[in-house]
């Protein structure tokens, strides 16, 4: 009985996702031999709407047109480094339709020692609240799950850490506070020898 429950929660939330076009998910995946695919996943309403809005010019006519729009779209839209110098390539790109629908690249360019790694992903920036969860699959590496969204421009910066990846935290700019400090001193200092001079 339990099976079965565990089996409809898994089938009503494949289903849910597969219809929602403001999710959808970018996965780094490490295969074997340093070999790299990289996954993207969302929901083929979703799809259609980034193609209908970017190839309004242009529309498809059949479904393999519809998968080449689909590939170029998302290579037009994604920029992934590694070690803040090292950008990746696409290739083989293939198209899986269906209610959620997938599409996989091989990658080349992934380094051996990875440091860093900065992904950004705009494919579906023009839906609505859309968002993505980011994963990161490398071997001796704990799976971390990070969101893709209008709030951080679809754009990460992931540190590799011993066991897992962990996103940059942004440094303040000392540059800008040390300007404060000094303005503040600045004024201070003319207050000071303005009271001294009413005083004499």
């Amino acid at each position: 009985m339990k099976k079965y429950l565990l089996l409809l929660i898994v089938l009503f939330s494949s289903l849910s996702f597969a219809h929602n076009p403001n999710t959808s998910t970018t996965m780094l995946v490490e295969k074997e031999n340093n070999t790299w695919v990289l996954q993207i996943s969302a929901s083929l309403t979703a799809f259609q709407q980034e193609i209908k809005t970017h190839f309004a010019e242009t529309p498809y006519k059949t479904p393999e047109e519809f998968q080449q729009m689909v590939i170029e779209h998302i290579k037009n839209n994604l920029n992934i480094v590694f070690n803040d110098s090292q950008t990746i390539t696409l290739s083989k790109g293939i198209v899986k339709l269906g209610h959620e629908t997938k599409v996989v690249f091989e990658i080349s360019g992934v380094p051996l020692d990875i440091k860093s790694v900065f992904i950004t992903n705009s494919t579906f920036k023009d839906i609505y609240k859309n968002q993505s969860g980011l994963l990161v699959l490398k071997a001796g590496f704990k799976k971390e799950h990070f969101i893709l969204n209008n709030k951080n421009s679809h754009t990460l910066k992931l540190i590799a850490g011993d066991d897992k990846f962990v996103v940059e935290e942004k440094k303040e700019n000392s540059f800008s506070t040390t300007i404060v400090y000094v303005s503040l001193a600045i004024i201070a200092l003319g207050a000071v020898y303005l009271i001294i001079k009413r005083k004499k």
